[in-house]
């Protein structure tokens, strides 16, 4: 049994650990609560114009956007990786980057060549780690991502894909449901899927968006319009990513440090306990010398 001075510097330590966990468990629940706010108020925006795109996809016009023409050959595709820079939030970016590892190897079985973007330290390093081929990055966006620091990298695909040496761009993030849970995404964003699903899981296509009954009148012409929509488009998508993976952070990370400061304070009650065991012996343990010494006198 480890002496009494060794349990008691130990329960200091854990005593510490907790309050550290505590702390970081009270500021991300400060922190859970805005992000959640700012990813509501934009998931009305954001579900709008994914569902105009949408049906500009399927849209009976002479003029095809390039953003809305499929390939019939896929060769190299572009990856956008939405991680967090901060770990200590449980297996949120493990379960993601699993997903991630999962369509990579698909890919290369495939002989499809992978370009990667990553936004988030975890992803970054990650994809280091693993031999991808990153072209852009973003690190420490902070927990207000400003979209001028995210659409410039992730344009280096976009380009990509206009310019002909990318077939198709997708996107890898975490879909905020509630605070204890989560969901690893993975969802093509160029070009434009028909079966994309709102953050609330419900799909965006519908019959006459299959059936290809749409039609509009462009003013002043389909391009000019297009190319206002579908930059729109592309920004809310990657803003809309980023803001939902920062709401999951924190909520992971409030989860994950509540469960540590509980995990501590069992250790330091069983740490007591044994503390008051030994204390009891040692203290047993004088009184009988000092019995058996007064007998032997």
């Amino acid at each position: 049994m480890p002496g009494i001075k060794e349990i008691r510097v130990k329960i200091k330590s854990v005593q510490g650990t907790r309050k550290i966990t505590k702390a970081m468990e009270m500021v991300s629940a400060s922190k859970m609560k805005k992000a959640q706010e700012r990813m509501r108020a934009g998931r009305p925006y954001a579900q709008r114009i994914l569902s105009i795109a949408m049906h500009a996809a399927q849209a009976n016009t002479e003029y095809r956007h390039e953003l809305l023409t499929r390939r019939e050959t896929v060769k190299r595709v572009g990856a956008i990786l939405i991680t967090t820079d901060k770990g200590l939030c449980g297996g949120l970016n493990t379960n993601l980057l699993r997903v991630m590892l999962n369509q990579h190897k698909e890919w290369i079985a495939k002989g499809i060549e992978v370009e990667y973007c990553t936004i988030g330290n975890k992803g970054f390093g990650f994809v280091n780690r693993m031999g991808g081929t990153i072209v852009s990055q973003v690190v420490n966006y902070g927990d207000r991502p400003a979209l001028e620091r995210l659409i410039g990298p992730v344009k280096m695909l976009i380009d990509g894909y206009r310019e002909g040496r990318l077939d198709e761009v997708h996107i890898f993030s975490n879909r905020f449901v509630n605070t204890m849970k989560q969901e690893p995404t993975h969802t093509t964003m160029i070009p434009i899927p028909l079966d994309w699903q709102t953050p609330d899981g419900e799909s965006l296509a519908d019959e006459k968006i299959i059936a290809g009954n749409w039609d509009y009148l462009y003013e002043p012409d389909a391009k000019t319009v297009l190319d206002e929509l579908l930059v729109r488009y592309l920004e809310t998508f990657v803003y809309q990513a980023a803001a939902e993976n920062i709401a999951s952070e924190q909520s992971a990370r409030m989860v994950a440090m509540k469960a540590a400061s509980d995990n501590a304070q069992n250790i330091i009650e069983e740490l007591q306990l044994i503390y008051n065991k030994s204390r009891q012996a040692s203290i047993t343990k004088e009184l009988s010398e000092i019995v058996g010494g007064a007998a032997a006198v």
